[in-house]
């Protein structure tokens, strides 16, 4: 019986004290998960570029969404999904391993350092000071220049552009069956979030992924090909358990320690963001803008995060799709413990998730990538400082298909730009640390990588 007492402890939610229902709760985590369902086949997809293989890439996918939201369901009670986020999914496979050639492992190992240090952040009060001392339009060139990115891995993923014979990137040829599917996706999915249709990137993964099974990509080859079951036991990824190389961290240490504090900052920001929208709207946030177990909420997703790294994933974070759960009527954890308990069950559908054609995501990375420039509205666009520092990360990310460089032009031009018109109060000392940061990676990768 003394058992019994923390584990009713552990699941009690106070529904009732959020006038609300547990049918309610329920259908709210259902339409979460629906909404963000997504990452299950899209996540697996970017890190294959990685040489993971894809069904090992599926079941650490939903593994690290299922703790992640558990954490935030148990110990937050907080109607906040996590997952492995889009944008740092990216970074960690296209710029860690493709771009710069360390292993996965060591990717690993840099997300572990990020969630770490999160972690610590969240039990003092420092989060704030970090908040407030990084450039605004820094993190909104960040995040749309990540976004830009996203949809242009998206559209050469699903064959929508191509390489011309001089080397060019072109459109495809609409002629191909294959691309006009692709063509009309993107179509169909912009009707669908415009008319804000819940679970619209999952519907247009559906869509193509059975438009495919009649679709030829070549003479005798469909673009979506049925496994011989729907079911079956999840991979065990065991590879990618506790898979972190430090020796190889610390050998590239300046290398590798702005990237590492990219994880860092972008789970921070986001966090934040997220957490504060999706409270805000559910009613959860008092007058002085303090949302209910805002620590406890911060600690659960920085430890998502070490947690995911453990289990092989990039940096686990809050969904901001966690909001429409939260207009379906999601007040407390039990409608993260229904997400987490429905990424669980995916885990044995990985031969049908699978299956699913790179084609079938593109509209989907397009469509996030689209949505991730949504901040460049916040932007004061009478304000050099801001545009110009923004316009150059998001400019010289996509043209150079480089992260890093497009940071260093983001973050130097803001310096130079804030120094020139004396706003010394703008160069605060952790944006300072980040230059110097910045610059150090430059020299490593001008003369040691290239």
């Amino acid at each position: 019986m003394k058992s019994a007492l923390p584990l009713q402890k552990l699941f009690r939610f106070n529904v009732a004290d959020h006038q609300s229902t547990v049918g309610t709760e329920v259908l709210a985590g259902l339409t979460t998960f629906g909404a963000m369902a997504y990452i299950i086949a899209v996540n697996p997809a970017i890190l294959a570029a990685t040489g993971a293989d894809r069904a090992d890439m599926i079941t650490v996918t939903v593994m690290a969404a299922m703790c992640g939201s558990l954490l935030m369901a148990l110990f937050a009670r907080l109607p906040i999904a996590l997952a492995p986020v889009m944008g740092s999914n990216v970074v960690f496979a296209q710029v860690v391993v493709v771009r710069m050639g360390l292993s996965y492992s060591t990717a690993l190992t840099m997300v572990l350092v990020g969630g770490i240090l999160f972690t610590c952040l969240s039990l003092s009060n420092v989060r704030q000071h970090i908040v407030s001392g990084f450039p605004v339009s820094i993190r909104i060139g960040l995040q749309a220049g990540i976004g830009l990115f996203i949809a242009y891995l998206g559209l050469k993923g699903g064959g929508l552009i191509v390489n011309d014979a001089g080397g060019n990137v072109a459109f495809a040829d609409l002629r191909s069956p294959s691309v006009m599917v692709v063509f009309l996706s993107l179509l169909f999915i912009a009707a669908l979030v415009a008319a804000r249709v819940r679970g619209a990137m999952l519907l247009s993964i559906l869509a193509v992924t059975v438009a495919g099974l009649f679709i030829q990509t070549s003479p005798g080859h469909f673009m979506t090909v049925l496994p011989s079951q729907m079911v079956a036991l999840p991979h065990v990824p065991k590879a990618y358990f506790f898979a972190f190389d430090t020796t190889e961290f610390i050998h590239n240490f300046f290398l590798v320690i702005p990237l590492t504090l990219y994880f860092f900052l972008s789970d921070f920001f986001s966090a934040t963001a997220t957490m504060i929208a999706v409270t805000r709207r559910a009613g959860l946030m008092d007058a002085q803008g303090h949302f209910l177990n805002s620590r406890r909420a911060y600690l659960a997703d920085g430890l998502a995060s070490i947690m995911g790294a453990c289990l092989g994933s990039p940096t686990v974070g809050a969904y901001v799709e966690s909001a429409t759960g939260v207009e379906a009527g999601g007040r407390t954890g039990l409608t993260t413990l229904t997400v987490a308990i429905l990424f669980g069950l995916s885990a044995f559908l990985w031969p049908l998730i699978a299956c699913i054609p790179p084609q079938a995501t593109t509209p989907a990375l397009v469509m996030v990538g689209i949505l991730m420039m949504e901040g460049l509205t916040e932007l004061d666009v009478s304000n050099p400082l801001e545009t110009i520092s923004a316009g150059m990360i998001v400019l010289l990310t996509v043209t150079t298909a480089n992260l890093m460089i497009g940071i260093c032009a983001g973050c130097f031009a803001y310096t130079i730009m804030a120094a020139v018109t004396r706003n010394w109060k703008r160069l605060t000392p952790v944006f300072l640390l980040t230059n110097v940061l910045l610059v150090i990676y430059l020299i490593l990768v001008t003369y040691t990588v290239n």
